[in-house]
This record gives C-alpha cells, structure tokens and sequence, in this order.
C-alpha cells in the first residue's frame, strides 16, 4: 500500500529553488539563501566557520547559551574574540555595541541571537545593525527562534549571514534550515584559507555547486519530507499573513506574562522589561524554595503536552520556560500552562489566583 510520508517522487532542482525564493522573500532579502539539510545548527556553525579565522576579530554578544556556544566556535576558528555577554533577564542595546567598536576598531565580525528562546529575551537588531554598518563589520545573525514570532528584515538591517530554522514559530520540523548570504559574507568565504571545502559544513560548496550554475543541480538527494513540511510551513504563514502570525505571537507573550503575574505565588517574570521579552517564549522565576524542574515535572504530570520545560543547566533551578511558539501562540494554550503551574504551586502550599490568571491572560490577549 502507498503512505503519503514514504512513496515520494524525488524532490526536482526548480522545487528547492522555489523554496529558497519563498524564504527569501519571508526574509525581506535579494541575498542569495541556501536551504540546509539539517538543524539549525548546521547553518550557524557553517557559516562561521565560512567567514571567520585567524586574524579576525570577532564581538559576540551573550544574552543566551547560544552566544555561548557561537564564542567556542568563533575561538575554534583561530578568530581573536570579544564577548560582551548581558546578563540574560535583559537584552543588549545598540550603545553597548558601540562602546565596544569603540574600545576595538578591529572589530570586523559581529554575533548575535535575534530572540534567545532559551532565556527568553530579544535583541534590538535594527538598531544593532545600524552601527554595524556604520563600522562597515560582517553581521552574523541567529533568527532560528524569531523568525514568524517578530519582523526578520535581513536587506533593511544589513544582515549578512541569516540564520533561520523551521521548528519554532513557524511550526514545522527541526530537521531543515536556511542561511541568507550577502555578496560580502561571499567574499570573506571565498578569502578564507581556513572555509570548509567539501564538507557538510561548507556553504562554498552550495555556492559553486548550486548557486553558480544557476540552480540546475542539486549537489546531493534533499530531505523531501523536510523540504516539503518548510515549504507547507511558509504556505501557512502566506496564507494567514505574516502579519496575523506575528501578532498572534505577540499576544502569547502578553497574556503568558500578564497571566503570570496576576497569578501569584511567587512566580514573576524573567525577563524585566516586556520590551525585551522575546514573543516566542516567555520564561518565568520561581519564588524561592520551589526547584523549577520540579514544579515544571509536577504541572506536567497533569497534562504532558503542555509546551512547558524548565531552564538548561543551573538556570533548571529557577527558571520556566513557557514554549507558545507555532501552533501553541494560542490563549487556551497560554491558559492551560498558567492553571497547571498555578495548581502545581497550590500543591505545595503557594496562594495562587487561577481565575485571576485566567482574567489576566485573557484581556491581554485581547
């Protein structure tokens, strides 16, 4: 018998091209973008890796485990390194990047996490990239998380390398992702001795394989399955205007945060300021005494689809995180996570407010 998910025809060389103008155009960019047939990190690490070595100087701004983890790969790459790290209830701001080209000219190389899903805070990017260009450095941008939650304009920000992935608020798979590439970032990759050159890693290969002939050929057999769910996922978010998803996102946010607030019981707010919480997740403080991974473990004990987890490493302590991104950006969603984590605190002897959250999470959805 045929299933829709095994009996595939192959995916032709004009269909992945097609796909890569439809992000392209979700992007608000005419650079070049290469669709990766892996997770995100494939794209982010390959791009660094393309455009960064010795000699460089890089500033990589923290706000999140993933500068973190971009800091390892800039140093891996032989790249002098600056980290101007934030502390992760806030966001960085345009000036701080611009006292630190002040105090390094050499800078010529910028990383940064758009929206850090993990710590639940977003990043000024218009602004950053202003002074970016002012200072005429290549700007390496992870939008894995922002993408369909907040605007992304690649061209208008001066972006050059893009990074996005489908499997947060665009509500597809982990398993594919897409880079957009400046003729700049090009040009740095193409005077890299150290890009990779026939590996998994090399976007060089994509270019003179696939973008230099005119995408006729694809260098090896894409991910259908992958290839055909970021397609679907960029038809949803045609189809509903980019705009409405956006929004919907942006109403998440407000409720879960407003919610948790009227909650009480000790829980508040991660992030400080809710200009710099990021729409796509919203990450909550434990009171003091309550173990976030536990009191997470104990909400979802009553319903295990609920799109809550605690913080990576020490942050499992005192952070929630509460994932409305995709197809959970709804308010009965939002609702259903502030009653499971308010009954959760009940249990263990907190005074908590579920119609108040109720209320709360509501009127500011509206």
């Amino acid at each position: 018998m045929t299933h829709p998910f095994l009996d595939l025809p192959p995916l032709s060389a004009a269909h992945f091209a097609s796909v890569e103008d439809r992000v392209a155009r979700l992007l608000g960019t005419e650079h070049d973008v290469v669709i990766m047939q892996g997770e995100a990190l494939l794209p982010l690490e390959g791009a660094i890796r393309g455009t960064v070595g010795p000699g460089n100087t890089a500033l990589n701004v923290i706000t999140g485990p993933y500068g973190q983890t971009f800091g390892n790969w800039l140093r891996d790459c032989g790249a002098t390194v600056i980290d101007l790290a934030v502390p992760f209830h806030t966001a960085v701001s345009a000036g701080q990047i611009r006292e630190a080209f002040a105090e390094h000219p050499e800078i010529d190389f910028v990383s940064l996490v758009h929206a850090e899903a993990a710590t639940g805070n977003t990043n000024p990017v218009a602004e950053i990239g202003e002074v970016v260009r002012e200072r005429g450095a290549l700007f390496y941008l992870d939008a894995v998380a922002s993408v369909g939650a907040e605007p992304v304009l690649v061209d208008a920000w001066g972006v050059d390398l893009c990074v996005i992935g489908a499997q947060k608020a665009m509500g597809g798979p982990a398993g594919v992702s897409a880079v957009s590439v400046s003729a700049r970032a090009w040009a740095r990759m193409a005077a890299n001795p150290g890009a990779p050159r026939r590996s998994y890693l090399s976007l060089l290969d994509w270019k003179e394989r696939w973008l230099d002939g005119g995408r006729k050929v694809l260098p090896h057999a894409p991910a259908q399955l992958e290839m055909l769910a970021l397609e679907a996922c960029v038809e949803r978010i045609e189809a509903q205007g980019l705009d409405a998803v956006m929004g919907r996102h942006r109403a998440a946010a407000a409720a879960t945060r407003a919610g948790a607030v009227a909650l009480g019981g000790g829980l508040e707010p991660y992030v400080h300021q809710a200009r710099e919480a990021a729409p796509v997740a919203t990450t909550l403080r434990t009171p003091a005494g309550v173990v976030a991974s536990e009191l997470v473990a104990r909400a979802l004990a009553a319903d295990p689809a609920l799109p809550l987890a605690a913080g990576g490493g020490a942050l499992a302590k005192e952070m929630i995180r509460v994932n409305h991104y995709g197809p959970d950006a709804t308010v009965e969603v939002v609702q259903g996570c502030l009653a499971a984590l308010g009954a959760a605190l009940a249990q263990r002897g907190h005074s908590v407010d579920l119609e108040g959250a109720r209320r709360a999470a509501q009127d500011a959805w509206r």
